[in-house]
């Protein structure tokens, strides 16, 4: 092989014996690496083949054309048959993946699983459905709001320390309008976008108003605090409740929340307390607690959800008269209510996605 490299002007017999050889190594090469490296040798930068084309510099112009064409003549067929052994080497590599992975056709089929409804999803209808029966619209709205709808427009301006109690995530960027948008930190900005759009139906060409109609809505959604343990989740569910109209008392919401929890537990068997608190967005304010009159959980008495009669500021800023609109909202968390329902200790089992305890649910 070297002596032809040495000389360019060759025998037709010498480049038969090379493409001979080099079809041997090729026929020989038992994997793609191997059969690559022996491309190579022939063909590749300092290859057999390259090298005599190279070595053409050095014959007359007539010798160069009539050896350059020998050359790449030897130097086709070798390609070509670089191409075969190519897909030779492919077809028996599949043969013996086939022949390993072979599928026995007379064992049993394998069907397929089917799935199921996540608990938080699955309280999530739960509580919608039991609103709706009882005439509550249900509200959807943007995860990444302005920090007017999330704060200000619930009588909480900005540097009120009352903010820390909602800590939220915020986004890089602003609005068009310059305001900072972060991600919503409770479901209470659906009921501001909803009372927003209701006064302007309530209000005719003019701009005076059509008469007072009821707003009766919960709003479910994803919402997002800086806050993680056992019984909290850096993203978790919230469904929140409004009515407001011309009559709407701290009894209609005891009444309304009282059949909510004994639909949603199925059971009457169960008692319900207001406890005051503090909210910007409600005056007076109540903490709900409920305790169970039987079952594992007798006894206790079990934070629920917080609730009030809708603060006058606020419902200026849905758009609305205070002097002639009244009513009342609360806030549950859909996680806690699944934790009850189902018997849950730790928030965190529902979002680690262990099928071992989702498959409890099905």
């Amino acid at each position: 092989m070297s002596d032809l490299i040495e000389s360019p002007a060759t025998t037709d017999d010498a480049l038969d014996a090379l493409v001979a050889e080099a079809e041997a190594r090729l026929s020989a090469a038992p994997d793609v690496t191997t059969l690559e490296n022996e491309k190579a040798r022939f063909v590749g930068k300092g290859g057999v083949f390259t090298e005599m084309l190279k070595g053409l510099g050095r014959l007359d112009p007539e010798a160069r054309r009539t050896e350059g064409a020998r050359i790449n003549a030897a130097k086709s067929r070798f390609e070509a048959f670089l191409k075969l052994a190519r897909e030779l080497l492919a077809r028996q590599q599949l043969d013996v993946k086939l022949s390993a992975e072979a599928i026995d056709v007379t064992l049993p089929g394998r069907g397929l699983v089917g799935g199921g409804i996540h608990p938080v999803m699955r309280t999530w209808r739960r509580v919608e459905e039991i609103f709706r029966s009882i005439g509550f619209d249900v509200a959807d709205g943007p995860e990444i709001e302005t920090d007017w709808m999330s704060f200000t427009a619930l009588n909480n301006p900005e540097n009120h320390p009352a903010r820390s109690m909602q800590d939220t995530f915020y986004v890089d960027i602003d609005d068009p309008e310059g305001r900072p948008l972060n991600l919503r930190p409770h479901t209470s900005p659906m009921q501001v976008r909803y009372a927003r759009m209701h006064a302007e139906r309530m209000r005719d060409e003019t701009g005076a108003s059509r008469g007072i109609t009821d707003i009766k809505v919960i709003a479910p959604g994803r919402t997002y605090r800086i806050d993680s343990d056992a019984t909290h989740s850096p993203m978790f569910h919230q469904v929140e409740g409004l009515w407001l109209g011309e009559d709407i008392s701290f009894a209609d919401l005891k009444g309304v929340y009282t059949a909510f929890l004994e639909a949603f537990f199925e059971t009457a068997a169960l008692s319900v307390r207001f406890r005051p608190s503090y909210f910007p967005f409600t005056e007076p304010s109540a903490e709900i607690d409920m305790r169970f009159e039987t079952g594992p959980l007798a006894g206790r008495w079990l934070e629920i959800s917080g609730s009030g009669q809708v603060h006058p500021s606020v419902v200026t800023n849905f758009g609305l008269d205070p002097e002639k609109h009244i009513g009342f909202a609360f806030g549950s968390g859909i996680e806690r209510l699944a934790m009850l329902r189902y018997g849950v200790d730790d928030l965190r089992l529902f979002y680690e996605g262990d099928l071992r305890f989702l498959e409890q649910f099905q």
